[in-house]
């Protein structure tokens, strides 16, 4: 299925990145695909961005913050009454 680029800067940004790569056009697309799916799956996830800063500031996370309020908790806050 053929890829249509009608955007300067993405067709700019794939020449370059081809003429880096020593290949061409559908390859650089190819690699660079492959490449952002692998970082994004590598991500750490907001539990180990969130126990990171955590342990960056030196914050312990107690037992207690980690049970989860009740759900009458959170009614009470979006109550409008």
């Amino acid at each position: 299925m053929p890829i249509n680029v009608n955007n300067p800067e993405a067709d700019a940004l794939t020449r370059k990145f081809a003429r880096m790569a020593g290949v061409n056009i559908t390859d650089a697309i190819v690699i660079a695909m492959k490449e952002a799916i692998e970082r994004r799956r590598n991500a750490e996830t907001p539990l180990q961005t969130a126990a990171r800063v955590r342990e960056k500031h030196g914050i312990m996370l107690r037992d207690e913050a980690r049970t989860p309020l009740p759900r009458e908790a959170f009614d009470e806050m979006w109550d409008e009454s």
